[in-house]
């Protein structure tokens, strides 16, 4: 088995990016009941706070803090992958398991970057929260409903017409 080298700080904070096998498929926000409910599921089994996060047709990509002494991210990746896997699998037509026995649903791997400091963090947020325009999904980010986008908002964070394509008001507490 390859091992693969991670940076791995206990209680840190994480930019996460997951990535389905098939990337025309939509199954992410067509099933975005039963993501949510892996994910909850995950938590609830393996603590972690989602900071922000954004959940597109084919990919998500999220900001995760784990608790202090803990820095086992990957088992929360896998649980996660798992759990949604099986609550998608038997409906959708397509997914076939591979020569291992696995769902073709996922590609194996996840991409991660440990957040070295505050500006980071806000760097990755606002790549979090703008990936839906980006993608050319919506005009602005607030027009995306499956983000933590909404809650910048209404924690201040961000103004509601922050991150249109046409690079209006970028600015707030994360703007620069």
């Amino acid at each position: 088995m390859v091992l693969y080298r991670r940076n791995r700080i206990a209680g840190g904070t994480y930019f996460f990016t997951a990535t389905l096998a098939d990337r025309r498929s939509t199954i992410l926000v067509d099933r975005i009941d039963q993501l949510r409910q892996a994910l909850r599921a995950t938590s609830v089994e393996h603590p972690f706070q989602i900071d922000a996060m954004v959940v597109l047709p084919d990919h998500m990509h999220a900001l995760w803090t784990l608790p202090a002494g803990d820095a086992d991210y990957s088992d929360r990746w896998r649980r996660f992958k798992a759990l949604f896997t099986r609550a998608v699998a038997a409906r959708e037509q397509g997914l076939e398991r591979n020569a291992k026995g696995e769902w073709n649903l996922w590609q194996r791997r996840f991409w991660e970057h440990t957040v070295r400091d505050e500006l980071d963090f806000r760097r990755h947020a606002d790549y979090i929260h703008f990936n839906p325009v980006k993608h050319g999904l919506v005009k602005q980010a607030a027009d995306w409903p499956h983000s933590t986008f909404h809650r910048f908002v209404a924690e201040g964070i961000y103004p509601n017409d922050w991150g249109g394509a046409d690079g209006q008001s970028m600015e707030g507490e994360f703007g620069e």
